[in-house]
């Protein structure tokens, strides 16, 4: 791994733990002392260990419960996903539960409402950087991705689904006005994260490179996506090019910007945006 790589690498690993602490501090200082949950895994084992705290003796924290929940869910998104996606995934996991044991749960206001929305848009932050970086917070993430492919259904109506049963058992055991609560943390972590990095948003790159071999096998290696080749040439130059088409979803745009400056730094891409797609289009 070359310097350039290890210095990526430790950015990515920076982000990921901001993305971490961000979390935590949205769980620990606004969502669990006022009851409302999270979306996704932290969200389920936030409701798991209310369950357990009140129907049994024992005391289970979320962190904990958040870690045990992502062991399975990383073993399978190692060979359904991919392995990068899933280490870092995991690191994002793994990270996320420590802050929430070290970081003391503190109650900072009284009103269910602006726990709600402050808790929601501070974990929306993290979630949002960690996803623009080429990572996840692991659990739902990886799931809803694994379901996707096999169902060839937007993401998106997998995320639904997994969190109405948060937000419906939530209603059923502690009343629904912190289910309606909770429904405001997750309208604001969605909007928060839409505009740090909107994952349905589809992307049209035209690369036009010297190295179109080179970078079809490296794109292939990283991108499960279609590339067509059009013969280019350049209009001063005279040079015989290759321009490449390739439409990826907004999520993918960070594996593909650093596998083209990896393979072929002196490529021009232009990346437009595409408002439809008529055809098979892998949603991942």
């Amino acid at each position: 791994m070359n310097r350039d790589n290890v210095h990526l690498e430790a950015k990515k690993f920076v982000v990921v733990l901001i993305g971490a602490v961000l979390g935590a501090i949205a769980m620990n200082f606004f969502l669990i002392p006022a009851n409302v949950y999270a979306s996704g895994f932290t969200g389920m084992a936030q409701l798991l260990s209310s369950i357990i705290k009140e129907f049994t003796q024992f005391n289970v924290s979320t962190g904990i419960l958040l870690f045990i929940l992502n062991i399975p869910v990383t073993i399978i998104g190692w060979f359904k996903v991919g392995k990068s996606f899933t280490v870092y995934s995991f690191i994002s996991v793994f990270l996320t539960s420590f802050f929430l044991e070290i970081i003391p749960v503190i109650h900072l206001s009284p009103d269910i409402l602006l726990n709600a929305v402050f808790g929601g848009v501070i974990a929306a932050v993290g979630v949002g950087l960690t996803l623009k970086w080429g990572a996840s917070t692991g659990g739902m993430d990886i799931i809803a991705m694994i379901l996707s492919r096999m169902k060839d259904r937007p993401v998106g109506s997998y995320f639904f689904l997994m969190n109405a049963v948060i937000i419906i058992s939530a209603g059923f055991l502690y009343g629904w006005e912190k289910a309606l609560y909770t429904l405001v943390t997750l309208y604001a972590s969605t909007r928060v994260i839409d505009a740090i990095h909107t994952r349905h948003e589809k992307l049209t790159a035209m690369i036009i490179t010297k190295k179109s071999q080179e970078l079809r096998e490296a794109i292939h290696s990283k991108l499960m996506r279609g590339i067509t080749t059009v013969p280019a040439k350049g209009a001063f130059s005279g040079e015989a090019k290759e321009m490449m088409i390739i439409v990826i979803s907004r999520y993918e745009l960070y594996e593909l910007e650093h596998t083209i400056k990896e393979v072929d730094p002196n490529a021009f891409t232009n990346i437009v945006q595409t408002t439809g797609i008529f055809g098979f289009f892998r949603r991942d």
